[in-house]
């Protein structure tokens, strides 16, 4: 155990306690740690998406492993948002979606991705789909979220690469069926903070990432899996911006 001078005022040497140990006294300031999670895991062991959470990419090796993957993708400038409209990715939280896991299996996307993610789950009576509170480890922030159904906006479903986003690089001209997949694949969504959510909007890697600095590698790795899933490019700006993310 390090000592400390007894001079210290109380608040700093709880403050250099929590940083010696590891920890910030605010998991969910920059640079701080994600919510203490154990069952979150790294995108680059959960390459369908059907593991929860989004834990840190970890070692020298995995962010090596990470750089390939984004230095495989394509570039090109982002196209005009002319013609967008949500429903032309099929109604929101299909289970009907075909080509995507967890899909046909008689709950909507939105709730397997509560049940995928949150923990101390109640269900609706009678129902063992629809979620009516939990607790959400939320990867962007690194807060703990008590959620009620009550208070639904409170999270949100993040689609990792947003449909407008798809839509001005490529998506506009996918068959109807490719774009109900990729609005429901539960690679390219995560149950998170419903303000974080709002603050992204449609904006790409170089204009938005995470609050939480520890996992921005881990949010690189999942937009590039997904562009790469989809055979999408995405824009220069931010492919460097996901490469630095990773120590690139």
């Amino acid at each position: 155990m390090p000592s400390y001078p007894k001079t210290l005022p109380l608040t700093a040497l709880v403050a250099a306690v929590l940083i010696t140990s590891g920890c910030t006294a605010d998991p969910g300031a920059p640079g701080g740690p994600v919510a203490p999670d154990g069952r979150a895991v790294s995108p680059l062991d959960n390459p369908d998406g059907t593991k929860p959470g989004l834990a840190p990419v970890a070692t020298d090796a995995d962010e090596a492993t990470a750089r390939k993957l984004i230095e495989g993708l394509s570039t090109k400038g982002r196209g005009p948002k002319t013609g967008y409209d949500r429903d032309k990715f099929g109604h929101a939280w299909l289970d009907t979606a075909d080509g995507v896991p967890l899909a046909r299996n008689g709950c909507d996307t939105r709730n397997d991705l509560l049940r995928r993610d949150a923990q101390d789950l109640r269900f609706r009576d009678g129902s063992d789909c629809v979620v009516v509170a939990m607790t959400l480890q939320d990867p962007y922030t690194g807060k703990t979220i008590e959620w009620r159904k009550s208070k639904a906006a409170e999270v949100q479903i993040d689609h990792v690469v947003p449909l407008s986003y798809s839509w001005q690089m490529g998506s506009s001209r996918w068959p109807v069926s490719k774009r109900k997949q990729f609005a429901n694949d539960v690679l390219n969504l995560i149950p998170v903070q419903g303000r974080a959510n709002s603050a992204k909007s449609d904006s790409g890697p170089a204009s938005w990432l995470p609050p939480a600095q520890r996992i921005r590698c881990a949010y690189a790795v999942r937009f590039a899996q997904v562009a790469t899933k989809y055979e999408m490019p995405v824009t220069a700006p931010d492919k460097k911006t996901m490469l630095r993310q990773c120590g690139g």
